[in-house]
C-alpha cells in the first residue's frame, strides 16, 4: 500500500524547481531588514522610491507604533509588503543614506586630526597652507595661537571658544576645498 504522502514529480527529489522554505525565510528576513533600514529613512528620502500606498502606510503606523511586539508585528507586515516590490531601489537608497552619514564621519573625523596637528606643531600649519591655499593664513595663525593658549591652561579655566572656532574655520576650508573639485570634475555648460 503506498503512503498518501508520497511525491511523485520527479524520480529525484533535488530537481525540484520551486525554492525551498529554508530559502523562502532566508529571503524574507532580508526583506524585513531591509524593512528596517526603509523605516530609518528620512520621509525626503522615502518619496522618491515609488512606493505603494499601503507600504507608506504601514512605514507610517510603524513609526507611530509604540510597544515592542506592536512594532515587531508591524515590521514583519512591512516585510511581507515588500515581496510585492521591487527592493533595488530601496537597497540603493539605504545604501547612499548609509554612505552619506560615513562620508560625513569621515570629514568631522578629519576636521579633528587637522585641528589636534595645527595646536600641536608649527609644521602643520605649513602643510595645512599647502593644502588649502585659500584660507586666510593671518587668521589661522591667530585662531591657533589662542586655542594652543587655552590649551595650557588648567581646564577649569579654559573657555574652549578658540579651539571650537579652529575646528569651524578647518571644517569651513574643507568644505569650501570640496565645493572647488567637485565644481572641477563636473564639466560646464560651454
Amino acid at each position: 500500500m503506498k503512503s498518501p504522502l508520497t511525491y511523485q514529480a520527479s524520480e529525484n527529489p533535488f530537481d525540484d524547481e520551486r525554492p525551498s522554505k529554508t530559502k523562502m525565510k532566508q529571503a524574507s528576513h532580508e526583506l524585513q531588514a531591509l524593512g528596517e533600514d526603509l523605516v530609518s529613512l528620512p520621509d525626503s528620502r522615502i518619496a522618491p522610491l515609488n512606493l505603494s500606498e499601503t507600504l507608506l502606510a504601514a512605514i507610517q503606523e510603524y513609526r507611530r507604533t509604540r510597544s515592542h511586539e506592536g512594532k515587531r508585528r508591524q515590521m514583519q507586515f512591512i516585510g511581507k509588503l515588500m515581496r510585492h516590490t521591487d527592493a533595488e531601489p530601496i537597497r540603493e537608497a539605504v545604501a547612499a543614506m548609509k554612505l552619506g552619514v560615513a562620508r560625513n564621519a569621515l570629514e568631522l573625523h578629519e576636521a579633528e586630526r587637522w585641528r589636534a596637528e595645527l595646536i600641536a606643531s608649527d609644521d602643520a600649519l605649513t602643510r595645512w597652507m599647502a593644502e588649502f591655499p585659500a584660507t586666510d593664513a593671518q587668521q589661522l595663525r591667530s585662531v591657533v595661537r589662542s586655542a594652543r593658549k587655552d590649551a595650557s591652561l588648567v581646564p577649569e579655566k579654559r573657555s574652549g571658544r578658540a579651539y571650537r572656532e579652529l575646528f569651524q574655520l578647518i571644517k569651513q576650508a574643507q568644505i569650501e576645498a570640496a565645493g572647488g573639485e567637485q565644481e572641477q570634475d563636473e564639466p560646464g555648460d560651454e
